[in-house]
């Protein structure tokens, strides 16, 4: 997706779709996929770099920009449990973010330093329904997915402390940027074989795959579709493996800037500042 509309990435370029749908969420919405992109005409070519192709271009809009549902998992990955001593969770610890916290690649989210001391990063799969999953079986609920993206889950995690809700340390402005690009579903090399990986300030500080979920993909979405059930549109966010700000003891700080990369996805690039 570019600032001028959907878009196809081919041979290092993105070409730009006459579809009459202004974002990546609503076609998904519609339709249940991205398929309709595949034989769309092309308006127009833009060389990568001039589409935010590195995920670091200024005022891009993400690939979902209002999801209709924002759902998350704590404490998913078999790395963060053993570093914090914590034991496997019998059940996923589900949490819904308010859906206006969604940014796009690029962009700048504020500090809220008169709220919190403790702002972390998380690169997390997101995953984007496609057909609604209501009480459904781990068999159906992979392919209920339309595609992934990268996802930087930032947590207040003072906030979470001293209010208990996951919600409110996650739904500040700006702190759930999505993308750079979208891989659809049949793209993907499968459920439990997608890597994850951040870097702050161009320092590793994650590098983990799907494969170490305690809940993977589809289990997860089954789980949630008991209790809710999930729609076209809505964004699944599955949990941060080790090394985040929390497990390291450093947060992050006005001017860093945090990279995430999800197999197959444009890179994610956000930075805070004061």
């Amino acid at each position: 997706m570019t600032s001028g509309g959907l878009g196809r990435i081919e041979d290092g370029a993105v070409a730009v779709l006459d579809t009459p749908y202004p974002d990546a969420g609503a076609l998904i919405e519609a339709t249940g996929s991205l398929d309709a992109l595949a034989t769309a005409k092309v308006v127009r070519r833009v060389p990568l770099d001039g589409a935010g192709g590195d995920g670091a271009g200024p005022g891009l809009p993400a690939p979902v920009p209002r999801p209709r549902a924002l759902w998350g998992i704590g404490m998913n990955y078999h790395s963060k449990a053993e570093l914090t001593g914590r034991p496997v969770p019998d059940e996923p610890v589900l949490y819904l973010a308010a859906p206006s916290s969604v940014c796009g690649p690029g962009a700048s989210v504020r500090l809220p330093a008169e709220q919190t001391a403790e702002m972390d990063y998380e690169a997390e799969i997101a995953v984007v329904i496609g057909r609604t999953l209501d009480r459904a079986g781990e068999a159906d609920a992979w392919a209920a997915v339309a595609a992934v993206t990268a996802a930087n889950d930032m947590t207040c995690r003072d906030v979470m402390k001293r209010t208990g809700w996951p919600v409110l340390a996650k739904s500040f402005a700006g702190f759930t940027p999505l993308g750079g690009s979208l891989l659809a579903r049949d793209e993907v090399a499968g459920p439990d074989a997608i890597g994850v990986r951040s870097w702050v300030g161009g320092e590793p500080r994650q590098d983990s795959t799907s494969s170490d979920m305690i809940f993977p993909i589809p289990e997860l979405l089954a789980r949630i579709s008991r209790y809710a059930a999930l729609h076209p549109g809505d964004v699944v966010l599955t949990g941060t493996p080790a090394g985040t700000g929390q497990d390291r003891g450093d947060f992050l700080r006005p001017g860093d800037t945090v990279r995430v990369e999800i197999d197959g996805v444009l890179p994610l690039t956000t930075r805070v500042h004061a």
